[in-house]
């Protein structure tokens, strides 16, 4: 009887982690549906750490239940010296807090068919990724931390 009864109290709590853990991915996976704006991206190579964010442009990430798609341009209307825009995209997995990208598009070809894998954290209106950029043909290995805030 006391066995039993130990069984059935650790199933309940098995079952209700299990629970917890898909309304906790089924939450991450809906909140990161959406919109965001870059606010503030920063890249690590070897022992350097700088700023990447650029203020004469705008970049936002769109995400939907499969897809990204992130653009950038300047904010001269492509009408100065300056003028810039870059874009890609493709399908995405997200387990838990890991959010893999699968560049599919992207302007410069070379960057294409690349994996790449962040951890992401959602607080309030913020989106936080930081992950590994590695493209061993083109020499790229870097750490990025980028965040975005969600467009209303």
């Amino acid at each position: 009887m006391k066995n039993t009864i130990g069984l059935l109290l650790v199933m309940v709590f098995l079952t209700s982690c299990n629970e917890k853990n898909k309304q906790e991915t089924t939450s991450i996976k809906k909140d990161i549906e959406g919109t965001w704006r870059l606010i503030s991206a920063e890249t690590t190579e070897k022992d350097s750490t700088f700023s990447t964010f650029n203020p004469k442009t705008k970049m936002i990430k769109i995400i939907n239940d499969s897809h990204f798609a992130f653009f950038n341009h300047d904010l001269n209307n492509g009408k100065k010296a300056d003028a810039l825009f870059f874009g890609g995209g493709g399908k995405y997995t997200l387990k838990d807090s890991t959010y893999t990208e699968n560049l599919e598009y992207f302007n410069n070809r070379d960057w294409e068919n690349n994996k790449f894998e962040f951890t992401v954290k959602i607080k309030n209106d913020t989106l936080i990724q930081k992950g590994v950029e590695k493209i061993e043909k083109l020499g790229i290995d870097r750490i990025i931390i980028e965040k975005y805030v969600r467009e209303k």
